[in-house]
């Protein structure tokens, strides 16, 4: 059994904590909210809980279809318990529809569907404000190997047509979604969360917005939104 040590790192979202194993991590989620790097920050209530449960629903969908990743077990309702990553500092942006800055750099409307799934690749770092960058940055930097490279694009792409399709049947379109990347023992892993945080969820119907946009452009209904995600994983109606 894994025991809880002292805290490593807190984030804009999560507290990581040592263990007792030295492949493993603490994570506990947090209710703290922030957008725009960090300019706006705010407390959406039951958060913590809600994206624990709902990046964890969403891990074990992914490891069962054949995408390694770090998660482990859940250990409460706001904490997991995931191999520890040494973090690729590329975080990977995938885009089915334009929307958010994708919409206002290209002047597309949006809610337009494109006609080709978008990978974009942006540094992780929230001095410089995550700036774009493309597979030459990433190889004069030594961010990344091009074998590395070419495995995250894949498994993005394989993250993609695995949530797409599990999402259809819950009545929500899969928009967009960043994912983050690490080396677990040399092993490129899938890591961080996959949540409303990280994703915009909509409604497949009325086009509502399940997601941390309604925080970002003060929709309202925000609690609501994360909770309606859950539930329906969970098959609720």
């Amino acid at each position: 059994m894994v025991q809880k040590l002292e805290m490593i790192y807190e984030g804009k979202a999560k507290k990581v904590y040592k263990t007792d194993n030295p492949d493993l991590a603490w994570v506990e989620y947090k209710d703290d909210a922030t957008a725009f790097n960090g300019l706006k920050k705010g407390t959406i209530m039951g958060k913590g809980e809600l994206n624990n449960k709902i990046s964890a629903h969403f891990f074990e969908l992914l490891a069962q279809k054949g995408v390694p990743n770090h998660f482990v077990e859940l250990k409460s309702d706001t904490e997991q318990v995931v191999k520890i990553l040494q973090i690729i500092m590329v975080e990977v942006i995938v885009r089915n529809i334009a929307a958010g800055s994708l919409a206002k750099r290209l002047g597309l409307e949006e809610g337009t569907p494109l006609k080709h799934t978008v990978l974009e690749y942006c540094y992780k770092n929230d001095e410089l404000g995550d700036p774009m960058i493309n597979d030459y940055h990433i190889a004069a930097l030594g961010l990344a190997t091009k074998e590395q490279m070419a495995q995250i694009a894949e498994m993005a792409l394989k993250v993609n047509e695995v949530m797409r399709e599990y999402l259809k049947d819950k009545n929500i379109d899969l928009i967009d979604f960043k994912l983050e990347f690490g080396l677990h023992r040399g092993k490129v892993l899938l890591g961080d969360e996959i949540s409303p945080d990280t994703c915009r969820f909509w409604d497949t119907e009325t086009k509502k917005k399940l997601d941390k946009d309604r925080f970002r452009r003060d929709l309202g209904d925000v609690e609501d939104a994360y909770r309606e995600i859950l539930k329906r994983l969970q098959g609720g109606e």
